[in-house]
């Protein structure tokens, strides 16, 4: 193995790797696991170019709170072991070079269109730990550097490979772009207690854990996600696949209500022995009558609309529940609303659910992804898991909770005639 020589002298420790980042591209994105040297080789590199010509650099990530959230003390300790403390003045937010080379630092999270146009003209972005850049902030940033030659260059180890970043950089590259994977053994500057780690992570840790810290390798589901096994399963077992719909058999379907919060609504087919999901909606912001219009559209025999159990409270304004509103614009005589369970209660159900479940390769892409997502929270003092985290991904995967209470009630005769009475336990 060995080591790029930049070209000028200074003594880089550098990958060979890495070497194309000396040459014009407009994204360059490292990934892999621990101790492959990406953001040693970036900055070493960065400062290099910078030294020779005048460069405006910034180095950003999603979240950046303070400076320590940053790479600026990287940078400050390579400027030491580079010899170039007397070409550098290094500050407290920025580091200036004595040709007007400026690198500078920012949270990308924070940003809007018009905050981050001070950026249009910089010629180099480093962001670090890449993957946890949302697809907001790339859309915000990608069209703000547009300087003639500038260059977005990438530093990560893969999270999830559903991760906006992963899918777009990594899993799906445009042709501008340079992707390198860079592990431990592609570094000839391993540290030898670093390899010690490395050698007793691999006896001690999952498989799944040591493929990802140490070899890059993204999760297919989040780590401490609730449902980890039951969607790995899935996916073992071919469960994700086309479902079409089946006209002999109604289509369910299931809410959780909201407003500022996603509604989601899960479309089912309950079959001899499997269960079906054979689409999904989620929106927010959006009035019932726009989610009712969206269900008539498509071509289903309907059967029951299950509820949580709040379905039944009214809204202060209108006077009317959302049970009551769904029978007003004729949806099914009568929706169910389900008891009011417990969070844990569901997730037991749920787990006993998740054999018999076939979910549509494209339909239900986005719930697949809530439940791959679907944590706990963590205390902060005790580090102990305590309820689900409410997020973005815990508005699909409360409704697949009601999905694992309304399954026994889910029948696939024909619906009762309009007129006639409800049955009791329908309304209890």
């Amino acid at each position: 193995m060995t080591a790029f020589i930049a070209p000028i002298n200074l003594n880089l420790t550098l990958p060979f790797k890495l070497s194309p980042l000396y040459e014009p591209c407009r994204y360059k994105v490292m990934h892999g696991g621990r101790g492959g040297g990406k953001s040693h080789g970036v900055a070493q590199v960065l400062l290099e170019m910078g030294s020779r010509t005048p460069l405006r650099i910034l180095c950003a990530r999603e979240i950046q709170k303070s400076m320590r959230d940053s790479v600026h003390r990287l940078l400050k300790d390579y400027i030491v072991k580079l010899g170039l403390t007397a070409f550098y003045d290094v500050l407290d937010t920025e580091i200036r070079g004595k040709n007007g080379t400026l690198i500078l630092f920012s949270g990308l999270q924070a940003h809007t269109v018009d905050s981050i146009k001070s950026f249009e003209g910089v010629d180099i972005v480093w962001v670090e730990e890449a993957h946890g850049v949302s697809k907001k902030s790339w859309d915000v940033l990608i069209p703000t550097i547009r300087k003639e030659g500038s260059e977005i260059w990438l530093t990560l180890n893969p999270d999830m490979e559903t991760d906006d970043t992963y899918s777009r950089f990594i899993a799906t590259p445009s042709p501008d772009t340079w992707v390198c994977q860079i592990n431990w053994r592609d570094n000839p500057w391993f540290p030898e207690v670093l390899n010690e780690e490395r050698k007793k992570a691999k006896r001690s840790m999952s498989e799944e854990d040591y493929e990802h810290i140490w070899e890059g390798k993204a999760r297919r589901v989040a780590a401490g996600a609730i449902y980890k096994h039951e969607i790995e399963a899935v996916y073992e077992d071919g469960r994700v696949c086309p479902v079409p719909y089946d006209p002999t058999l109604p289509v369910h379907t299931v809410w959780d209500l909201g407003w500022n919060d996603s509604m989601t609504i899960g479309l089912v087919q309950k079959g001899p022995m499997d269960v079906r999901i054979i689409g999904y909606i989620e929106d927010s912001h959006r009035t019932l009558d726009w989610y009712v219009a969206k269900l008539e559209k498509l071509p289903y025999r309907w059967g029951t609309d299950f509820l949580p159990h709040d379905g039944r409270t009214r809204n202060f304004l209108t006077g009317k529940s959302t049970e009551e509103h769904l029978r007003a614009m004729g949806r099914n005589p009568y929706p169910n609303c389900l008891p009011q369970a417990s969070v844990e209660e569901g997730i037991k159900a749920v787990r006993m659910l998740f054999p018999r479940c076939y979910f549509d390769l494209t339909k239900a892409t986005r719930l697949l992804e809530c439940l791959k997502r679907y944590k706990r929270d963590i205390h902060a003092k005790t580090n102990e898991p305590m309820g689900p985290l409410h997020d973005e991904f815990s508005h699909g995967a409360d409704m697949f909770r009601y999905v694992g209470q309304a399954i026994d009630l889910m029948v696939n005769e024909a619906p009762r005639d309009y007129q006639e009475a409800p049955p009791p336990d329908w309304r209890t």
